[in-house]
């Protein structure tokens, strides 16, 4: 099959996460459930990685670790405020509800500039807040941020520390929803520690699927109050890996010499590559600013058909419309021409 631009996840394993993967299969018998010299190891990594002593817990996907972070950080009858097009709200299945008994997701408004672009502001935080303060509403709790966005925009430093500032005076706990996370750093060059913990960051749900492993994301803890019981959660949510090491071992071959980066850098150059490509093409009109490794993009629906007759693969519903184009750790800038060609033959 070609390469694909549907979505991260088609990519395969990054040679040096696949490297760690044998060498761990090699290594003999090993204790279960996390207790192994892998997990320790890639843990390990992710603290020197923030550099904080931070309480990491590897789950099988982003929809585990969101959903099982939130539920750590409020009850029932609170509730959570994103955007409209955060993943927990539009592609999670209700995981943040089920896991927190009931826990409620209040969406922001999405007509302001930064609604357009998928973020949060200090702002549309302050209205949800103070919008009801009786028992029959369920009271504010979480602020969930996508970082990257699904619109493939990301939050600068100030950003994240301007929310931080009212969550902070609103006593509301601050999740990161960070599946991208690698690419939001490889954008913004940043330290990893400035656009989490140092900016007022809880938890964040590190991906690592979308960045060249087989399957596995940590949930981090940075205030590590936070994450008492997480473990029986985990378990409880059918989360906790009997051969932990298998989801652990590729990690430290995605940490070492920061192997992370370098994937996220190359996609997200990808997707530059791309809306460059796609800027000046009649008929389609390039979306959001490709700050991360997507490009969204409006074109005719007879055009859509076309590129799918012509073998190409992309989805339509995700984000705030147009088509989504998404780049990997191993897209190739020969794939990125062809299908930028192909788009401008038929937009033609």
């Amino acid at each position: 099959m070609k390469e694909q631009f549907a979505s991260d996840n088609g990519a395969g394993i990054c040679p040096a996460a696949l490297r760690w993967l044998i060498e761990a299969n090699g290594s003999g018998h090993e204790p279960g459930y996390g207790d192994d010299r892998w997990t320790q190891r890639a843990s390990d990594m992710i603290r020197a990685l923030f550099q904080t002593d931070c309480d990491v817990y590897f789950v099988f996907n982003g929809t585990a670790a969101n959903s099982l972070a939130l539920a750590s950080l409020c009850q029932s009858y609170h509730s959570v405020i994103c955007t409209p097009v955060a993943h927990v709200e539009t592609d999670e299945c209700g995981g943040p509800e089920f896991f927190s008994n009931g826990s409620k997701l209040l969406v922001t408004e999405a007509d302001s500039a930064a609604g357009r672009l998928g973020k949060l502001t200090p702002d549309a935080i302050e209205q949800l807040v103070t919008k009801r303060s009786d028992i029959h509403y369920p009271k504010p709790k979480v602020v969930s941020i996508t970082q990257a966005t699904e619109l493939g925009t990301v939050y600068s430093v100030e950003d994240l520390r301007a929310i931080a500032a009212i969550a902070k005076r609103r006593h509301l706990r601050l999740h990161m929803d960070g599946a991208r996370f690698a690419n939001a750093v490889a954008y913004l060059g940043c330290h990893p520690s400035e656009i989490t913990w140092r900016a007022g960051i809880d938890v964040l749900c590190f991906g690592g699927t979308k960045n060249g492993l087989p399957v596995g994301d940590a949930v981090v803890f940075f205030d590590r109050a936070l994450s008492e019981d997480f473990a029986y959660r985990v378990k409880q949510a059918g989360q906790l890996a009997s051969k932990m090491r298998f989801i652990a071992a590729p990690w430290v071959g995605l940490l070492e010499n920061d192997v992370w980066l370098a994937n996220a850098r190359h996609a997200n150059a990808m997707a530059q590559r791309l809306y460059a490509a796609l800027a000046d093409v009649p008929g389609v009109s390039v979306l959001h600013p490709a700050q991360a490794n997507s490009v969204f993009a409006t074109i005719s629906p007879q055009a859509a058909a076309a590129m799918r007759t012509a073998g190409w693969r992309f989805y339509q519903f995700i984000g705030s419309g147009g088509c989504r184009f998404m780049c990997a750790w191993d897209t190739t800038p020969e794939a990125v021409d062809a299908l930028a060609a192909d788009l401008r033959a038929v937009a033609a």
